[in-house]
């Protein structure tokens, strides 16, 4: 091992010399480089286990049914809603599910069990009185596992997967009502010996007998990511070829993101015979997270194939998703992100000016830098042709930021720059500060039609806010009331329900401005309303204040836009 000074402190460099080389398959027969894609694969959505068991705060009850019901109206139709037999929470809210008849009847609820008889009796307590529902036992058959972790032999290993599929057998024939399948996992399928990994496989399907007609579900788990796409795609292929009963099965396919090619190596694995996919929505998960569904649906869709799942309120789904798990998406992540539609060069910008200048309604889609019509996902063209903060009118947001005290998020400062260069063009001259910060106010705080916050009164209860709050409208006073998880939440309900009209906060930011506790706040906020995002701002004496009436200014931006709207129609 060699080592480099580096100010006078010695750095040791990575010795790569303690890491295995990359085990392939020899494979020359491989047909999957020449497939193609056409048919979307089945999707089973993990989000309410393997995504929930990766989060620091796992989701509260209400957060899991919130997602679970945003997942079926996206489109799932098998959704593993958790561990029952691990989780008290997991049980209660499998219960939750089937008494209260919230599932669909086209939608499979899955639930994960370990090999072990008194766990996946308890799976099948919790799933008493369900329509239908996919068993899912796993057990490890990796070397690594097999060797240092349980300390046993390839035959007790197997042992253990054929008296698991026994024990799921038996609990399903004691609640003949409900319509079972059955799913089984070889967890770490890509740390295990192939021709190992189909003997275990073989033996589990000789307990089952699946048919045609009731096909069980073989589902080949990247537990952990350690080799290239190519090699999982070999892998998968291979065993499609060798396995037993093949057309009385449904492959599936479960990638973890470890070498960030979790979505590469879905693809190929469906290329390479594989009929479905497990992951979760923006790919969280554990460690670098699950194969992300969004990306790998959207990236079926940019080529003409329909992913049969709806992802047309992106914002909408960021919301529940951020909600749900407590974490940001990146603005940069596929599909999904805020910048990820956005052009800050000039040449870019152009070149998408020109291509959307010729593109005609209905055609095939060919605009430069766009892999996609933004549109698709509910976003719109003005967050497409956008100006960067260094390159806007006079230095909009240094000069709001060090004239007036105004911190602009990044996204404002995109939304209100076209305003600058707007007002600029039209007077054919410099834009002063002064100028800005009037354009400013009358853009995001003094809005016509925007409602005058009166006063409010807000109760928790068992963790759920309880918001009344008086407007004034014109010369009308308007007393509203809602309920939420939070201030805002219960704020946006309470709007909601007057306006008749649902909308959801995308962005929020607040600072006060200046240093001493009698400093005035500045709140902005983004929402999203009939798939367009408008942006308001308030100031108060509070946080709180200054919040809510950021609030009003966008609801009153947003219902504006909506009656120009209307009236140009």
């Amino acid at each position: 091992m060699s080592s480099i000074q580096n100010n006078k402190t010695t750095v040791k460099q990575y010795d790569a010399s303690k890491y295995a080389p990359m085990v392939t398959l020899d494979k020359p027969d491989r047909r999957w480089p020449n497939q193609t894609i056409d048919v979307s694969p089945m999707w089973c959505s993990v989000d309410l286990r393997d995504g929930n068991q990766a989060l620091i705060d796992p989701m509260t009850p209400p957060q899991k049914l919130e997602m679970f019901e945003m997942l079926v109206a996206v489109g799932f139709k098998h959704i593993e809603v958790g561990f029952p037999s691990a989780s008290q929470t997991d049980f209660d809210f499998v219960r939750k599910l089937i008494t209260e008849d919230r599932v669909p009847s086209d939608v499979n609820i899955q639930v994960l069990t370990q090999a072990r008889k008194e766990l996946i009796d308890r799976t099948y307590e919790s799933l008493m009185g369900a329509k239908r529902a996919i068993v899912h036992v796993y057990n490890s058959t990796s070397t690594v596992q097999r060797e240092h972790v349980f300390k046993l032999s390839k035959d007790a290993i197997k042992q253990i997967a054929v008296d698991g599929a026994t024990w799921v057998k038996e609990g399903a024939e004691k609640q003949p009502d409900t319509e079972w399948q059955f799913q089984y996992s070889p967890e770490s399928f890509t740390g295990t010996e192939i021709e190992y990994a189909i003997e275990v496989c073989d033996a589990v399907i000789d307990v089952w007998q699946p048919s045609p007609a009731n096909k069980a579900i073989i589902n080949l788990p990247a537990t952990v990511e350690v080799a290239m796409p190519n090699v999982y795609a070999d892998q998968i292929e291979w065993f499609c070829d060798n396995i037993k009963h093949r057309d009385a099965l449904v492959i599936s396919l479960h990638t973890h993101n470890d070498r960030g090619c979790g979505v590469a190596a879905s693809e190929m694995g469906v290329l390479a015979g594989a009929d479905r996919v497990e992951g979760t929505l923006l790919g969280n998960g554990e460690r670098t997270g699950n194969m992300d569904i969004v990306t790998m649906g959207m990236n079926l869709y940019s080529r003409g194939v329909d992913p049969m799942l709806d992802f047309s309120a992106m914002d909408q789904i960021i919301s529940v998703v951020e909600k749900c798990t407590q974490l940001k998406v990146h603005p940069r992540h596929p599909y999904a992100g805020e910048l990820v539609f956005a052009a800050f060069s000039g040449s870019h910008q152009d070149a998408i000016n020109k291509c959307l200048a010729n593109y005609e309604e209905g055609s095939t889609w060919e605009v430069a830098y766009l892999p996609i019509d933004p549109r698709d996902l509910g976003r719109n063209y003005q967050e497409v042709i956008r100006i960067n903060s260094q390159s806007g009118k006079g230095g909009v947001a240094y000069v709001l930021k060090h004239e007036h005290g105004i911190k602009m998020p990044r996204w404002l400062q995109v939304d209100f720059s076209p305003v600058v260069q707007k007002e600029a063009e039209v007077t054919e001259a410099e834009v002063s500060p002064d100028q800005i910060h009037d354009l400013f106010k009358r853009t995001y705080l003094k809005v016509d039609g925007k409602a005058k916050l009166k006063g409010y009164q807000i109760n928790r209860t068992d963790g759920v806010d309880h918001m009344s709050a008086e407007l004034k409208v014109d010369s009308q006073k308007l007393a509203i009331q809602g309920q939420g998880r939070g201030v805002l939440e219960a704020f946006v309900s309470a709007l909601s329900e007057h306006l008749g009209e649902s909308f959801v906060i995308i962005d929020y930011n607040e600072h006060t401005l200046g240093k001493d506790e009698g400093s005035e706040a500045m709140a902005y906020v983004q929402i999203s309303m009939n798939q367009q995002r408008v942006c308001g701002a308030g100031k108060s004496r509070d946080i709180l204040g200054a919040s809510l009436n950021a609030v009003l200014a966008a609801v009153a931006r947003g219902m504006a836009l909506q009656g120009r709207a209307r009236d140009a129609a």
